[in-house]
């Protein structure tokens, strides 16, 4: 071959390389703590997770990442729309999991409908959560026991993007196993997991056969009660059910990385693996601190909280050869950002009407970002409080925890507690003293910029849009929903 064509033909080769599609895999797991990673709590974290450490080896560690909400649907809603969900009719609680209209809306993007538009395979193995309906007579729907075998499910994710569906609807209805849109089988809610994870495994051998790029969304049901790690797992921490179930969860995090491997995908798969919040008391957090092991790291509260132990995640992201090893990002960045990030790793633009509060993460992906990426992110509990953050400030406009901790709002008013939270982060992150009164103007400065991002419909640059309902920032103070 003459020199000048082996030139272009190595450039050609090369600007393909570059332009591929990747595959993208992005793994949720359900109420794992900040500090239930070892590898970002190596002091007060006593759960061996040699996965989880090794994909944040391999790739990035953002230190400042966090759900949409405290609680599993409104971040799950975020993540797949870009949009926050208190902008929805679900502005506290989640739903109920049995028989819901569907949260995100038939003409709503969501990033499996943007992929599948780009050419990706679209899949989601694992727990929904976002509602969706069933041709099931309702004196066959039981509470706590799902939808009847053979009953058809009615605006599932085959109806928001996604080309498969394997899983179940959530925690409460674990024992229906849903494929597409029909429940297949009952199952004992130990076995969910294995099979999720198998699903997931066997879903990416088929796929390596496939030209078209894939995308898996695989929304874990654990670590969330029940708390039921396998056999072979149980006993396996010496610190309880729930540490062995984190130890399983990332056990099968190993699985899935592992086909990739096995089947020529890992070189072209962006991996992001993170929480839908923080962990619940329902593990049992005292109890594990006592053995030394604490599950918020050194953050306020747990899952349902507006302070951070409710929704500050481990949040990794793995490209070979693009993202380096072992890097590390003090970004502040939330959930909602994953549409607009695959919409600028693959150049497209986004309609006006879509993801409207997702920022791309590409820039810190690649070492690129000079300046903060968010000039603010919105926090929300599961009882509807607000939070806002901006550089270092967060302001919380509640008087307790937002939620399941204490002292609740209720508690806190009662104790005299100021109607606001104000934290200066860079010297007190683990929010324990309130400077609310020393910066006045701080307070207003956020207010004002809260009530703005609300009005406007969207907390990015581009033209206003509309909230679905009216948004209601001040709640009355009383006890947090149930999850």
């Amino acid at each position: 071959m003459k020199p000048f064509l082996l030139l272009f033909s190595s450039f050609v080769l090369l600007h393909s390389s570059l332009s591929a599609k990747p595959n993208v895999l992005y793994i949720l797991a359900d109420d794992l703590g900040y500090g239930d990673v070892h590898c970002l709590n190596p002091q007060r974290g006593k759960i061996a997770t040699p996965h989880l450490d090794r994909l944040a080896a391999q790739g990035m560690t953002f230190t400042d990442a966090h759900s949409g909400s405290s609680v599993c649907t409104p971040t799950r809603y975020g993540l797949l729309t870009g949009r926050y969900a208190w902008r929805t009719r679900l502005q506290s609680g989640v739903l109920d999991g049995g028989n819901d209209e569907p949260l995100i809306a038939a003409d709503r993007l969501t990033v499996a409908g943007f992929l599948k538009q780009q050419g990706y395979n679209t899949a989601c193995i694992g727990k929904w959560h976002l509602g969706f309906q069933s041709d099931a007579e309702p004196t066959k729907i039981k509470k706590g026991s799902g939808l009847p075998v053979g009953a058809q499910i009615i605006g599932g994710p085959t109806t928001r993007g996604f080309d498969l569906y394997f899983g179940c609807s959530n925690a409460r209805t674990m024992s229906s196993l849903i494929e597409n849109d029909r429940v297949i089988e009952h199952i004992e809610t130990i076995d969910m997991l294995p099979r999720l994870g198998a699903r997931a495994v066997s879903h990416i051998a088929a796929c390596a056969k496939s030209d078209a790029p894939l995308f898996l969304y695989l929304p874990l049901t654990s670590p969330h009660t029940p708390i039921v790690p396998s056999a072979a797992w149980k006993g396996k921490s010496g610190l309880g059910d729930y540490a062995d179930f984190v130890m399983q969860t990332d056990a099968i995090v190993g699985d899935v990385l592992a086909a990739l491997d096995q089947h020529g995908l890992a070189e072209n798969t962006l991996v992001f693996f993170t929480s839908d919040n923080g962990c619940s008391p329902a593990a049992k957090t005292k109890e594990l601190e006592k053995s030394g092991h604490f599950a918020s790291a050194g953050f306020r509260g747990y899952k349902a909280d507006i302070w951070d132990g409710g929704h500050r995640v481990p949040f990794f992201v793995c490209w070979p050869g693009k993202i380096a090893a072992g890097s590390k990002s003090a970004q502040t960045i939330c959930h909602t950002d994953f549409l607009a990030t695959c919409a600028a790793i693959l150049d497209a633009k986004l309609p006006e009407n879509a993801a409207e509060d997702s920022v791309s993460l590409l820039p810190a992906l690649l070492g690129k970002d000079n300046a903060p990426l968010h000039e603010h992110v919105v926090h929300h509990s599961i009882s509807g409080r607000f939070a806002i953050r901006q550089g270092n400030w967060k302001l919380a406009l509640c008087p307790g925890s937002g939620g399941w901790g204490k002292p609740g709002d209720a508690d806190a008013a009662k104790q005299g507690l100021p109607a606001v939270q104000l934290h200066d982060l860079s010297t007190d992150p683990a929010e324990t003293t309130n400077v609310h009164d020393k910066h006045p103007e701080v307070v207003q400065r956020l207010t004002k910029l809260l009530d703005d991002i609300i009005a406007k419909g969207r907390s990015t640059v581009g033209a206003p849009q509309k909230n679905d309902v009216p948004v209601i920032v001040a709640k009355p103070n009383g006890k947090a929903a149930k999850d």
